[in-house]
């Protein structure tokens, strides 16, 4: 032990400097040494407690335990480098020696230190002045723990002292107004913080407990770690453990926060801790048998006894961060044969040497006690950085070329401060240089404790660099998240949903994404809105491209359309076939064949305007469609209007005179030609003056569908041209009603009736489906298919029935038989009416009156009724064998009428 050494002296002449380098107080302070040209002091708690410092109360010297073979390895790198650049070019000339004292993990300690390294002549010179002070040593390397650097920095900051450190990462320190003479080879715990938020977004974990150290470290770590999570990373629980592990309650804070561990929600727990703190909280975490993900601080990331704990592996995961490894060239061969370099001492190496030999090292395996094996040899790579940092500094400082430095060797501490801050150095292929802060900012290296037997050793995983800003995953390691649990407050809000944030940052609930809006990837703050011309539908990843619909030639609905069509189209000309051989015919003639012809070819136009409905519309296209229905169902209105205006002429009642004024109204293609022509008069105003149809997108505001219909243009002429159709209807309907009651063989008027409520039906549905289906392809559909039942009512209406007539009733399809028929029912209506008149006139039993007896006054009327409606009957045939003016019999009295008969 450091406390039973003997006290020891040193009396050596610094040749170049004239300045004494002494040990003449405890081996504590003065524990390793060698004297050069230009002396670095080495500032290392190569142990870690001192021995009831808690109870101190004079000031005594300290008494420290517990050798710390990482600070012991840190020296010994130190001190191998100084060595290795001693026998190099770097410093022609000059030899650098160092001082190493222990400052036993205690900032106390380790001010007592900083006395000793920087006192002349045994005692700091108190000074108004101090440019010109020049101390024993021109460097300080040092402090491991940031709680030690803080404070030495403080009084190194009077004289503008060089200090560089290897592990004191609190980001207070790069304040250059408080500390400015620090300095130190690795990045502030700015930048891990950021390391650490962005390891944890990586694992996507956003719900944590930290256990910290109470020191300046562990609470400037834990304020760093707040500040560069904040909105991405909740904590959980946060609990402070005391620095010191001879606190008399350091078993009672371990305690407390391993329970807090334990009921905690967090799967992952931050421990920014001593690595004998940690060492404490596993062995109770073991205990319970509780496992979590850890995340280690740099403090104890490779802390390798820990690695050899008893049952290590049951506390689950541990991944870290560590600064940048490298491995020292020759320096295990150096360990292998480890002694004092000749001309220097180390009673350091001296301990060890005494404590490995008892087994008092490691005594869980003393196979393992040697440095070589107890600690990884890459932790000593920033002392090798350190030392050649300060090297450079040196060469600028002194002067130096290839073979000498002309500069003067016993210069003050505050010109190689100046002189470091703008090193730039290529070391193992690597270039360095300090930032305005007076860090180096390269990055870390992520590591992870994987298991191996019942132990664990320390891989490299991935790496942080400051640069990029990201945590990345070494390509052979991807697989590692797989095994990871999940440690967040909520569910991840995958693909197509949102976050919608509770009052806790890292607590919410997924939303859907509305239409229009997307996300493609987990636990986005917002949806986000689709760019032009794209669109998504409710929850969606992605955005789209909207799908157009129309009737394709190939879907269902279009085939239906084209078979109906056909069919229909086959029927006109059938008819059409079928009237023209039979055109003699008394059913034919009677139905008007020239009127039926016209008829036929406006259901032929009124057919063809189905197919403009069909495929992507165009200008042209949707044109055609308006127009060919309205000229050629208007063409087909019209015959069926001119056919019920002859029959009503044919049969008008016993006004002879108001027939004749009428009946010059009738002239069949004259008036073809004006009612279909009134139609194309509106046509032409709509599609010429007004808004003409067009290809129009109809998007309904939802899903990704927009239908490509024909707009009608103008509502005005569309509602124009199909009012016009209607009206023609209804006078269609009203006359073919008034002159419903006639015989049976010469009446059409019950087939244009109900052709005409068809077609009246029909659209009187299609108005509300049409307005409905405004925004749809099927408004198409519902258009097409109103046009072909107009049709058909109109073919199976007039034409079927007369085609079956003149094919399978040819017998009865002659004048005589019609009017054999129609003499058969006259004489049925007269009796029937004599029964009736004379029941009128008060006569009590029919047939009282003798054979030929003259007939009453009701008796004549009836007979006079019957003899008109046989005169009408020959009227419709000389009408439909387009003759002239009826007999003169039809305009004497109707007495005399009957009388000529």
């Amino acid at each position: 032990m450091v406390s039973r050494l003997d006290l020891r002296v040193l009396a050596l002449l610094m040749l170049s400097s004239g300045l004494w380098v002494h040990c003449d107080i405890p081996s504590s302070l003065c524990g390793a040494y060698m004297v050069g040209d230009v002396n670095i002091a080495i500032l290392s708690s190569i142990h870690s407690k001192v021995i009831n410092l808690h109870k101190r109360t004079r000031p005594q010297p300290f008494v420290c335990t517990d050798f710390d073979l990482i600070p012991f390895l840190q020296s010994l790198g130190a001190i191998y480098t100084i060595e290795e650049i001693n026998n190099s070019s770097l410093l022609p000339g000059i030899k650098l020696g160092y001082e190493v004292c222990d400052s036993c993990a205690s900032p106390t300690k380790a001010l007592h230190c900083v006395e000793h390294l920087l006192a002349v002549n045994g005692s700091l010179p108190a000074l108004s002045d101090y440019s010109d002070f020049r101390a024993p040593v021109k460097v300080l390397l040092g402090e491991r723990y940031s709680e030690l650097s803080i404070a030495i920095a403080k009084l190194l900051s009077l004289y503008l002292f060089p200090q560089v450190s290897t592990s004191s990462s609190a980001p207070v320190l790069s304040d250059k107004l408080r500390y400015p003479s620090f300095m130190r080879v690795i990045p502030s715990d700015i930048y891990q913080a950021q390391a650490l938020v962005k390891l944890m977004t990586h694992f996507s974990w956003n719900w944590v407990g930290v256990v910290y150290g109470d020191d300046d470290y562990g609470r400037a770590a834990y304020q760093s770690f707040v500040q560069q999570s904040a909105g991405t990373i909740c904590v959980d629980f946060e609990k402070m453990v005391t620095h010191y592990l001879d606190h008399v309650d350091v078993e009672k804070y371990i305690k407390e926060a391993a329970k807090s561990i334990r009921e905690s929600r967090a799967k992952v727990v931050l421990l920014i801790l001593k690595p004998q703190l940690v060492e404490k909280l596993f062995k109770e975490m073991i205990q319970t048998n509780t496992s979590r993900v850890w995340i280690a601080s740099d403090a104890w990331a490779l802390y390798r006894p820990l690695t050899k704990m008893t049952d290590i592996n049951k506390v689950g995961k541990i991944f870290g961060f560590s600064f940048t490894m490298g491995n020292i060239p020759g320096f295990t061969d150096y360990l292998r044969n480890l002694r004092p370099t000749p001309g220097a001492r180390n009673d350091f190496i001296e301990e060890y040497k005494q404590l490995r030999l008892n087994c008092s090292l490691w005594p869980r395996d003393c196979s393992t006690d040697d440095v070589l094996h107890a600690v990884d040899l890459r932790e000593a790579y920033m002392e090798r950085l350190a030392i050649y940092a300060i090297a450079h500094g040196l060469r600028t400082l002194l002067d130096c070329n290839h073979t000498a430095c002309s500069g003067d060797n016993n210069f003050p501490p505050w010109k190689l401060l100046e002189s470091m801050h703008s090193v730039n150095f290529t070391l193992d292929g690597t270039r360095y240089f300090f930032d305005e802060n007076g860090d180096f900012v390269d990055g870390y290296d992520l590591i992870m404790w994987q298991e191996k037997d019942d132990q664990r050793i320390i891989e490299i995983v991935g790496k942080f660099l400051l640069k990029k800003g990201d945590v990345e995953i070494l390509s052979e390691y991807q697989s590692i998240n797989e095994s990871l649990p999940l440690a967040r407050c909520s569910d991840p809000c995958g693909p197509g949903t949102a976050k919608n944030q509770s009052k806790i940052p890292c607590c919410y609930n997924c939303v859907d994404c509305a239409e229009g809006k997307y996300t493609d990837g987990y636990d986005f703050p917002e949806c986000l809105k689709c760019p032009e011309g794209k669109w998504s539908t409710l929850r969606a990843s992605e955005c789209e491209y909207f799908q157009e619909i129309y009737l394709v030639w190939d879907g269902s609905y279009p085939i239906a359309l084209l078979v109906a069509t056909a069919i229909g189209l086959i029927l006109v000309f059938t008819s059409f076939i079928i009237f023209s051989v039979h055109r003699n015919t008394t059913v034919i003639r009677k139905a008007d064949n020239t009127m039926s012809c016209f008829m036929f070819l406006g259901l032929t136009v009124s057919f063809a305007s189905v197919i403009m409905f069909i495929g992507r519309p165009n200008e042209h296209q949707c044109r055609a469609q308006q127009v060919l229905y309205g000229l050629g169902f208007t063409l087909c209105i019209s015959c069926i209007l001119v056919k019920a205006y002859r029959t009503f002429l044919a049969f008008l009642a016993f006004d002879p005179d108001k027939q004749h004024q009428l009946k010059k109204l009738y002239k069949p293609v004259i008036n073809l030609v004006l009612l279909t022509g009134a139609q194309g008069i509106i046509l032409l105003f709509w599609m010429t003056l007004g808004k003409s149809p067009g290809p129009d997108i109809k998007w309904p505001e939802t899903g990704l569908k927009k239908y490509v219909v024909c707009d009608e243009g103008s509502i005005i002429g569309f509602v124009v041209m199909h009012g016009y159709i209607a009206l023609l209807a209804f006078i269609c309907f009203f006359l073919a009603f008034k002159g419903r009651k006639v015989p049976h063989d010469f009446n059409e008027t019950g087939v244009i009736i109900f052709s005409i409520l068809i077609h009246l039906f029909v659209w009187l549905c299609f108005i509300p489906i049409y307005i409905e289906r405004n925004k749809t392809e099927q408004r198409h559909i519902v258009q097409a298919s109103a046009i072909l039942a107009s049709n058909y009512g109109i073919i199976f209406c007039h034409f079927i029935p007369k085609c079956y007539i003149v094919l399978w009733e040819l017998s009865e399809n002659s004048r005589a038989s019609i009017m054999g028929r129609l003499a058969r029912r006259i004489k049925e209506d007269t009796a029937t009416a004599n029964i009736t008149v004379l029941h009128e006139a008060g006569r009590t039993t029919p047939g009282i009156t003798s054979p030929g007896a003259a007939p009453s006054v009701n008796e004549i009327s009836v007979i006079s009724k019957d003899a008109f409606i046989s005169n009408k009957t020959e009227d419709f045939f000389n009408m439909d064998r387009g003759g002239t003016d009826p007999p003169v019999s039809r305009h004497l009295p109707l007495t005399q009428r009957h009388t000529t008969r």
